[in-house]
């Protein structure tokens, strides 16, 4: 049983893993505990925390009539992130920073919090307009575009004019 979406690739081990995954789950409604040993060897401490959003029903299905969907995880922080598993794309700064820029994770505990709920049949669903997805993911990006054009003003302007909103922009974006 392939739990990832068309299109997604992941490391052949995490893709068995999962498999293996939701097949002790439809089998014995529960992940063996050599599973999750073998989920926190590859994923560290950003397994332990994506099941603590599977737990907590964070993941959220949105789809629209057209066959378009997206994910939102509400994350610990209560930020709410929207993931495209299909290419492994999450809006969180963890994302951008750990996975994107350092490579030194696949995934970010979203994402991964993504799969684990698919795993364990958890992901909540929405149905919505095609119009009200593109709103939403139009909204996402607005927003990012003008944290991202705030954090460029204050960093190129004199830091005493920006004070302390620009340490708060850079930290939150960078860090």
């Amino acid at each position: 049983m392939a739990v990832a979406l068309p299109g997604a690739t992941l490391p052949a081990v995490v893709e068995e893993l999962l498999s293996e995954m939701a097949a002790a789950v439809q089998e014995n409604a529960r992940i063996p505990d050599e599973h999750l040993l073998s989920l926190k060897f590859i994923f560290g401490s950003s397994a332990v925390q994506a099941l603590d959003l599977v737990d907590r029903q964070s993941v959220t299905l949105i789809s629209s009539p057209s066959g378009r969907h997206v994910y939102q995880v509400l994350g610990s922080s209560g930020q709410t992130y929207t993931c495209l598993a299909s290419c492994h794309y999450c809006s969180c700064p963890a994302f951008a920073f750990s996975v994107l820029r350092k490579s030194d994770s696949l995934l970010c505990k979203h994402l991964l919090a993504i799969y684990l709920s698919q795993v364990m049949g958890t992901c909540r669903q929405l149905k919505v307009s095609d119009k009200q997805l593109t709103d939403l993911l139009f909204v996402k990006k607005k927003q990012a575009a003008q944290k991202d054009s705030a954090a460029f003003n204050c960093v190129h302007l004199n830091t005493s004019q920006c004070g302390a909103r620009a340490n708060r922009i850079w930290h939150k974006q960078v860090l």
